[in-house]
């Protein structure tokens, strides 16, 4: 199998497949980011990059910058359904990683689904982000893949110069679903119900000057700690 090569993306062709590789991964209601918006914010030293095995783009990440220079916001990551759990999403995030720290940024910042788990193990697990602002219903409702259920987010902080999932005392324990995405598709209320559960847990636990230090994949639970993340 071709091994995907990595890259920034070049030209107006590739930024209009772009729009397109956005509505498979997310959905075709769900709006993407148009190819003139990431055309001009590519200009103006965002991260606008795709991963493509030959000439199939199978991957999109996309950044663009803050009010404080040493960061950036990444908006997208997106991975094609044949190409999901096999690594890709850690690969380009390091791309993210490596193409910012050679610009002088040393900080990036994303908003992510909390109860998705393959969320929770490439931000947390893998990349050892931290996490300690809960947004609710922060997109308002949507389409797609999100259809059905409040929009909530986490604001994941992710500093590139900070060894991943440093030893902290875990001071308690949030659970998630094996498979949000399933109970959306099979039992919405169930994934209603679970959406306030976890967002009950998390919000108590930032209220009381907890932050997200990790993920025990083994069983889908965020590890909370005090002190600075």
């Amino acid at each position: 199998m071709t091994d995907p090569v990595l890259r920034d993306l070049t030209s107006l062709a590739e930024l209009k497949e772009a729009e397109r590789f956005q509505r498979l991964v997310w959905g075709r209601d769900d709006p993407p980011d148009n190819s003139d918006i990431l055309l001009a914010i590519q200009h103006e030293g965002g991260l606008v990059a795709g991963a493509f095995a030959d000439d199939l783009m199978i991957g999109f990440v996309f950044g663009f910058p803050t009010r404080d220079p040493k960061a950036q916001h990444s908006h997208r990551l997106g991975v094609h359904p044949d190409w999901q759990g096999r690594g890709l999403g850690l690969r380009m995030k390091l791309y993210q990683k490596h193409w910012c720290l050679a610009r002088g940024i040393t900080e990036v910042r994303w908003t992510y689904d909390p109860i998705r788990r393959a969320n929770a193990v490439l931000n947390i697990a893998r990349l050892g982000a931290t996490a300690r602002t809960y947004y609710r219903d922060h997109y308002g409702p949507m389409e797609g893949i999100n259809a059905g259920v409040a929009s909530d987010r986490l604001l994941a902080e992710w500093d590139l110069t900070r060894a991943a999932n440093p030893d902290v005392f875990i001071d308690r324990l949030v659970q998630i679903p094996p498979d949000f995405a399933a109970l959306v598709h099979d039992d919405l209320t169930t994934a209603q119900s679970e959406r306030l559960r976890v967002r009950d847990a998390l919000e108590g636990a930032f209220a009381d000057g907890l932050h997200i230090a990790g993920f025990d994949r083994a069983k889908n639970t965020y590890l909370l700690a005090r002190g600075a993340a």
